[in-house]
Protein backbone atom coordinates (compact mmCIF):
# COMPACT_ATOMS: atom_id res chain seq x y z
CA UNK A 1 0.00 0.00 0.00
CA UNK A 2 2.87 2.36 0.60
CA UNK A 3 4.91 1.40 -2.44
CA UNK A 4 6.09 4.45 -4.41
CA UNK A 5 3.73 5.67 -7.11
CA UNK A 6 4.65 4.70 -10.64
CA UNK A 7 4.61 8.31 -11.76
CA UNK A 8 7.32 9.27 -9.27
CA UNK A 9 10.75 9.37 -10.93
CA UNK A 10 13.42 7.14 -9.49
CA UNK A 11 15.60 10.13 -8.59
CA UNK A 12 12.73 11.67 -6.64
CA UNK A 13 12.14 8.40 -4.82
CA UNK A 14 15.76 8.35 -3.75
CA UNK A 15 15.33 11.82 -2.23
CA UNK A 16 12.07 11.04 -0.43
CA UNK A 17 11.94 12.06 3.24
CA UNK A 18 12.69 9.42 5.85
CA UNK A 19 12.16 9.52 9.61
CA UNK A 20 15.11 11.38 11.10
CA UNK A 21 14.19 11.74 14.73
CA UNK A 22 12.61 15.17 14.32
CA UNK A 23 9.06 16.03 15.39
CA UNK A 24 6.58 15.63 12.52
CA UNK A 25 5.25 18.88 11.07
CA UNK A 26 6.70 22.18 12.25
CA UNK A 27 7.04 24.17 15.47
CA UNK A 28 4.09 26.47 14.74
CA UNK A 29 1.66 23.55 14.64
CA UNK A 30 3.07 22.14 17.87
CA UNK A 31 2.72 25.50 19.63
CA UNK A 32 -0.92 25.65 18.52
CA UNK A 33 -1.57 22.07 19.65
CA UNK A 34 0.08 22.55 23.05
CA UNK A 35 -1.92 25.75 23.54
CA UNK A 36 -5.15 23.91 22.72
CA UNK A 37 -4.27 21.09 25.09
CA UNK A 38 -3.56 23.61 27.87
CA UNK A 39 -6.92 25.34 27.50
CA UNK A 40 -8.82 22.07 27.21
CA UNK A 41 -6.98 20.89 30.32
CA UNK A 42 -8.29 23.96 32.17
CA UNK A 43 -11.83 23.17 30.97
CA UNK A 44 -11.48 19.58 32.16
CA UNK A 45 -10.28 20.66 35.61
CA UNK A 46 -13.20 23.10 35.85
CA UNK A 47 -15.60 20.29 34.97
CA UNK A 48 -14.11 18.05 37.65
CA UNK A 49 -14.51 20.79 40.28
CA UNK A 50 -18.16 21.40 39.40
CA UNK A 51 -18.81 17.66 39.28
CA UNK A 52 -17.29 17.20 42.72
CA UNK A 53 -19.63 19.87 44.12
CA UNK A 54 -22.76 18.19 42.66
CA UNK A 55 -21.78 14.59 42.08
CA UNK A 56 -25.30 13.14 42.40
CA UNK A 57 -26.85 15.66 40.00
CA UNK A 58 -24.10 15.10 37.44
CA UNK A 59 -24.41 11.30 37.69
CA UNK A 60 -28.19 11.46 37.26
CA UNK A 61 -27.93 13.66 34.16
CA UNK A 62 -25.06 11.60 32.78
CA UNK A 63 -27.24 8.48 32.62
CA UNK A 64 -29.24 10.12 29.82
CA UNK A 65 -26.25 10.01 27.45
CA UNK A 66 -26.14 7.14 24.95
CA UNK A 67 -22.88 5.32 25.69
CA UNK A 68 -23.28 3.28 22.50
CA UNK A 69 -23.22 6.45 20.42
CA UNK A 70 -20.14 7.65 22.27
CA UNK A 71 -18.41 4.31 21.68
CA UNK A 72 -19.31 4.42 17.98
CA UNK A 73 -17.87 7.91 17.60
CA UNK A 74 -14.74 6.85 19.47
CA UNK A 75 -14.22 3.94 17.09
CA UNK A 76 -14.79 6.25 14.11
CA UNK A 77 -12.15 8.73 15.32
CA UNK A 78 -9.63 6.06 16.27
CA UNK A 79 -10.02 4.60 12.79
CA UNK A 80 -9.52 8.03 11.25
CA UNK A 81 -6.30 8.54 13.22
CA UNK A 82 -4.98 5.21 11.99
CA UNK A 83 -5.75 6.25 8.41
CA UNK A 84 -4.01 9.61 8.95
CA UNK A 85 -0.91 7.85 10.29
CA UNK A 86 -0.88 5.51 7.28
CA UNK A 87 -1.14 8.55 5.00
CA UNK A 88 2.02 10.00 6.55
CA UNK A 89 3.84 6.70 6.02
CA UNK A 90 2.63 6.62 2.40
CA UNK A 91 3.90 10.16 1.73
CA UNK A 92 7.27 9.36 3.25
CA UNK A 93 7.48 6.37 0.90
CA UNK A 94 6.51 8.49 -2.10
CA UNK A 95 3.12 6.78 -2.54
CA UNK A 96 1.19 10.01 -3.09
CA UNK A 97 -1.92 8.46 -4.67
CA UNK A 98 -2.25 6.11 -1.70
CA UNK A 99 -1.75 9.03 0.69
CA UNK A 100 -4.54 10.99 -1.05
CA UNK A 101 -6.94 8.06 -0.70
CA UNK A 102 -6.06 7.65 2.95
CA UNK A 103 -6.60 11.35 3.67
CA UNK A 104 -9.96 11.23 1.91
CA UNK A 105 -10.90 8.27 4.10
CA UNK A 106 -9.72 10.18 7.19
CA UNK A 107 -11.89 13.15 6.28
CA UNK A 108 -14.86 10.87 5.58
CA UNK A 109 -14.56 9.48 9.10
CA UNK A 110 -14.53 13.05 10.40
CA UNK A 111 -17.73 13.87 8.52
CA UNK A 112 -19.33 10.67 9.85
CA UNK A 113 -18.38 11.70 13.39
CA UNK A 114 -20.09 15.07 12.89
CA UNK A 115 -23.27 13.46 11.55
CA UNK A 116 -23.43 11.05 14.50
CA UNK A 117 -22.82 13.87 16.97
CA UNK A 118 -25.54 16.07 15.43
CA UNK A 119 -27.95 13.12 15.65
CA UNK A 120 -27.03 12.71 19.33
CA UNK A 121 -27.51 16.41 20.00
CA UNK A 122 -30.97 16.37 18.40
CA UNK A 123 -31.90 13.30 20.43
CA UNK A 124 -30.81 14.88 23.71
CA UNK A 125 -32.45 18.23 23.00
CA UNK A 126 -35.71 16.56 21.96
CA UNK A 127 -35.78 14.89 25.39
CA UNK A 128 -35.36 18.24 27.12
CA UNK A 129 -31.68 17.91 28.00
CA UNK A 130 -30.46 21.43 27.37
CA UNK A 131 -27.89 23.88 28.78
CA UNK A 132 -30.31 24.66 31.63
CA UNK A 133 -28.86 21.51 33.23
CA UNK A 134 -25.35 22.03 34.59
CA UNK A 135 -24.02 18.69 33.35
CA UNK A 136 -25.46 19.18 29.87
CA UNK A 137 -24.09 22.72 29.70
CA UNK A 138 -20.62 21.17 30.05
CA UNK A 139 -21.59 18.43 27.57
CA UNK A 140 -22.61 20.88 24.84
CA UNK A 141 -19.62 23.17 25.43
CA UNK A 142 -17.09 20.31 25.36
CA UNK A 143 -18.57 18.55 22.35
CA UNK A 144 -19.26 21.84 20.56
CA UNK A 145 -15.71 23.14 20.91
CA UNK A 146 -14.45 19.72 19.89
CA UNK A 147 -16.60 19.84 16.74
CA UNK A 148 -15.15 23.24 15.87
CA UNK A 149 -11.68 21.75 16.11
CA UNK A 150 -12.77 18.79 14.01
CA UNK A 151 -14.10 21.14 11.32
CA UNK A 152 -10.74 22.96 11.38
CA UNK A 153 -9.04 19.56 11.09
CA UNK A 154 -11.08 18.82 7.97
CA UNK A 155 -9.94 22.13 6.50
CA UNK A 156 -6.30 21.27 7.27
CA UNK A 157 -6.78 17.86 5.65
CA UNK A 158 -8.08 19.69 2.59
CA UNK A 159 -4.90 21.76 2.47
CA UNK A 160 -2.83 18.56 2.65
CA UNK A 161 -4.85 17.01 -0.18
CA UNK A 162 -4.30 20.09 -2.31
CA UNK A 163 -0.59 19.84 -1.57
CA UNK A 164 -0.53 16.22 -2.73
CA UNK A 165 -2.26 17.12 -6.00
CA UNK A 166 0.51 19.61 -6.83
CA UNK A 167 3.27 17.49 -8.35
CA UNK A 168 5.78 20.31 -7.96
CA UNK A 169 5.39 20.57 -4.18
CA UNK A 170 4.14 17.59 -2.17
CA UNK A 171 5.82 18.61 1.08
CA UNK A 172 5.82 15.81 3.62
CA UNK A 173 5.60 18.29 6.49
CA UNK A 174 2.15 19.52 5.36
CA UNK A 175 0.73 16.00 5.55
CA UNK A 176 2.49 15.44 8.87
CA UNK A 177 0.98 18.62 10.30
CA UNK A 178 -2.51 17.60 9.24
CA UNK A 179 -2.05 14.19 10.84
CA UNK A 180 -0.64 15.64 14.08
CA UNK A 181 -3.57 18.03 14.40
CA UNK A 182 -5.98 15.18 13.68
CA UNK A 183 -4.38 13.05 16.38
CA UNK A 184 -4.90 15.90 18.84
CA UNK A 185 -8.61 15.96 17.94
CA UNK A 186 -8.73 12.23 18.57
CA UNK A 187 -6.94 12.56 21.93
CA UNK A 188 -9.31 15.30 23.08
CA UNK A 189 -12.33 13.19 22.18
CA UNK A 190 -11.00 10.20 24.11
CA UNK A 191 -10.71 12.39 27.24
CA UNK A 192 -14.15 13.95 26.66
CA UNK A 193 -15.66 10.50 26.15
CA UNK A 194 -14.11 9.23 29.37
CA UNK A 195 -15.23 12.26 31.41
CA UNK A 196 -18.76 12.61 30.08
CA UNK A 197 -19.81 9.06 29.22
CA UNK A 198 -17.82 6.71 31.41
CA UNK A 199 -16.82 8.39 34.66
CA UNK A 200 -19.36 7.76 37.39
Amino acid sequence: MTAPDKELPAAARDRRPTPDGRLPGDIDMWVMILGDLFFFGCYFVTYMVFRAMAADDFSTAQRHLHVGIGVTNTIVLLTSSLLAALAVIAVRDGAFSTARRLLWATGSCGVLFILIKVYEWRSEISQGHTISNEFFSFYYVFTGIHLVHLALGLLILGVALRELRDGGRRRTTIVEQSAVFWHMIDLLWVVIFALLYLMR
